[in-house]
């Protein structure tokens, strides 16, 4: 009897699943109004500059100073790398899934549609949430660096303006977005290349008078003063750095190509790693001592971020400035990035049946606008607890989802080894595939076990006497969380993990274009100048 009803109660869900599989439409009204669907407007430049946008922000320009301070230069950079391999893989995973079935809601919906409706339900609201609770951390940000110039003017009115500049970018077309994040993403690019040649030159005496070479390299303590729990202390850091990195992944669903495009973000994003974190937090380490006490403030206070003091090192007096402007660039591309990624999220857990209904509107610009003005409008009630005296309630909202991304690349690696079993197993052929993740099964597991000791391990220090409840629970809140969703939706929902056999691969997926000349490009129609102008650009970042 109970089989029986169980059955019945699974089929349902199967069926309602079915029927809400094509996340690129809108759910028609009932006065039969026209039905509208995301569009395809983002282009290869996009896709690449977003996948790279996503890893460079205020962890990088702001937080690496205290990296290099709890692990050492040495430290610092053995787990930027770590958890840069971590990142990479991850991304082949999500490209192999994205540019098969690239669809809005990405993880979430693969989550759900490959390995188990209970973990798709867990990672795309723990994501919502770290993304909308994100979009308060930045407007709260913007705050902060506007009276860095302006103290006459109340800190809410720029927090006010940033969130009318987020909405108007996002209400209207994904092409704008992936305009201005095209740009933002460029500026950040060039700041840290100059960067770097700067850091190079400080490094090297050729600026600043000094030859430091590895000097700090060999103070007290040796590259790696804390040993392993100095480099264990920085993978958070690093985690949080890289956070964004996925939303790659989200684009496919608006992606004009994304057979060609997703691939060409993921294999990209490798070298750009090492080229821009590797190298920063060596320049970093190389010209800085760890001992600074600065670079503990730097997460705080832009006088003394760590590029703020290479700048100086180089005699740019006007360098905080400087970086003061281009972290406000990052704090509103951050902003833009979350605003986007969280209402994708959002409707795709609407389709999923998970959300209220009417988050799957698609106004006729393609953009899920219930969707964006709900994540809006939570991130504006989070930014609220912020102006609280005590901070209480905003502090234990930021450390819900701190641990969010670590969650998702965890649940993105799963959900790809039951990808590629279900693939096997139904006997397809992986050369249909538009991308093949190379290294599996290793990558994935490397990413599971790397990812589930930072997640458990990273408030190890809450354990030590005296140990308080309350630190304790604020460490691991984010986990806490993560586990109530996902048990909760399987206790009240039951749903069954998806066999293999059971698993469609052909719901959401474009046809492969075999017509489709090699080496088409989106620059064909422009003028010979603007080819050369974006092709420059694409060279530089």
């Amino acid at each position: 009897m109970h089989t029986h009803m169980y059955e019945e109660k699974a089929d349902h869900e199967k069926a309602q699943y079915a029927a809400s599989l094509e996340l690129a439409e809108s759910i028609p009204s009932r006065d039969n109004a026209p039905r509208h669907e995301l569009k395809r407007g983002l282009k290869a430049r996009h896709i690449q500059m977003i996948a790279l946008g996503g890893t460079i922000g205020t962890g990088l320009f702001m937080s690496s100073g205290k990296a290099i301070a709890n692990g050492g230069p040495g430290g610092a950079l053995v787990a930027y790398a770590v958890l840069g391999i971590l990142v990479y893989c991850v991304m082949m995973s999500l490209g192999e899934m994205a540019a098969h079935v690239p669809v809005a809601g990405s993880f979430s919906h693969f989550a759900y549609r490959f390995a188990d409706p209970s973990l798709g339900f867990c990672v795309g609201w723990v994501y919502w949430a770290n993304w909308a609770v994100g979009v308060a951390v930045e407007l709260t940000g913007v705050a902060m660096l506007m009276e860095y110039w302006i103290t006459s003017v109340n800190s809410v009115v720029w927090s006010i303006i940033c969130l009318v500049i987020l909405l108007s970018i996002n209400v209207f077309s994904v092409k704008g977005y992936g305009e201005i994040e095209y740009w933002f993403s460029f500026v950040k690019i060039i700041t840290v290349v100059i960067f770097i040649i700067v850091g190079l030159c400080v490094d090297t005496g050729a600026a600043g008078g000094d030859h430091i070479g590895t000097r700090n390299f060999h103070l007290e303590g040796g590259a790696f003063p804390n040993g392993f729990l100095g480099v264990f202390n920085v993978f958070l850091t690093a985690a949080f750095s890289f956070n964004g990195v996925e939303i790659a992944g989200i684009t496919a669903g608006e992606s004009a190509n994304p057979h060609k495009t997703v691939p060409s973000a993921v294999k990209q994003v490798f070298i750009r790693i090492v080229l821009f974190y590797i190298l920063c937090i060596l320049v970093i380490g190389l010209c800085i001592p760890y001992t600074d006490p600065n670079l503990l403030n730097g997460s705080s206070n832009i006088a003394v971020s760590p590029f703020t003091l290479v700048f100086r090192l180089a005699g740019a007096k006007w360098a905080a400035d400087l970086m003061n402007a281009i972290i406000l660039v990052t704090m509103i591309s951050a902003g833009n990035s979350g605003v986007y990624s969280s209402s994708r999220t959002l409707l795709a857990l609407a389709e999923q049946g998970v959300a209220p209904r009417f988050f799957t509107r698609i106004n006729r610009f393609g953009i899920p606008i219930w969707s964006v003005l709900a994540t809006c409008l939570v991130g504006c009630l989070a930014f609220l607890t912020s102006l609280q005296s005590s901070g209480v309630v905003f502090t234990w909202l930021t450390n819900l989802t701190s641990v969010a991304g670590l969650i998702t690349w965890v649940a993105i690696a799963i959900t790809h080894i039951r990808f590629r079993m279900g693939y096997r197993r139904q006997k397809r052929d992986l050369k249909d595939l538009p991308y093949v993740a190379p290294l599996f099964p290793f990558g994935d597991i490397f990413v599971i076990i790397i990812g589930l000791i930072i997640i458990f391990g990273q408030g190890y220090k809450t354990f030590e006497a005296p140990i308080v409840a309350g630190e304790v629970i604020a460490a691991y809140i984010g986990v806490i969380l993560a586990v109530v969703l996902y048990l909760g939706h399987k206790i009240i929902r039951r749903p069954a993990f998806i066999k293999c056999a059971d698993m469609d691969f052909v719901s959401g997926t474009l046809p492969l274009s075999k017509d489709e000349p090699e080496n088409f490009s989106e620059y064909e129609g422009m003028p010979r100048y603007k080819r050369w102008f974006y092709k420059i650009l694409n060279a530089i970042a």
